[in-house]
């Protein structure tokens, strides 16, 4: 596994722990720019009462707006596989690559992504995945309302 991944992973983890400290839902992104973390966000839609503030979309908000040449030179970060919708924002700022801390709690569109060419790297991270798993057992009802259940 290569360190810069894990190294950047865990600001991302860190950023899941202030949501879930928050009361929210504990999944964290940031957004590289090389080699410098330019974006940080986590999922608040408990805390905002918001639709649409995934961790991803928050990340990319708090970025601020890039130039479309901009956002090809970046990484994002997630401890969680992307969902659709951010998956659609990553996919139409044309971000190249895409790290996840863990994919079995849950899947985004991962296919879709790679075909849209994006590379997705897994690191299948232990603590993310205890984090979720730990999460989901607490707050089932939650949890599904963030994925659309």
């Amino acid at each position: 596994m290569d360190k810069k991944h894990i190294k950047f992973m865990k600001e991302a983890i860190r950023q899941a722990k202030i949501s879930l400290r928050q009361g929210g839902i504990p999944i964290g992104s940031i957004l590289v720019k090389d080699g410098k973390i330019i974006g940080r966000g986590y999922n608040k839609r408990v805390q905002k009462k918001s639709a649409i503030l995934h961790a991803e979309m928050d990340c990319l908000e708090n970025a601020g707006r890039l130039k479309a040449k901009d956002y090809r030179k970046c990484a994002i970060y997630s401890t969680l596989s992307p969902c659709d919708m951010c998956t659609g924002a990553i996919l139409l700022y044309k971000i190249p690559t895409i790290v996840i801390g863990e994919n079995e709690t849950f899947k985004g569109p991962e296919n879709y992504s790679k075909k849209r060419g994006a590379q997705i790297i897994n690191l299948n991270m232990k603590e993310c995945k205890e984090m979720m798993r730990d999460f989901i057992k607490e707050k089932p009802g939650l949890w599904n309302e963030d994925i659309g259940k």
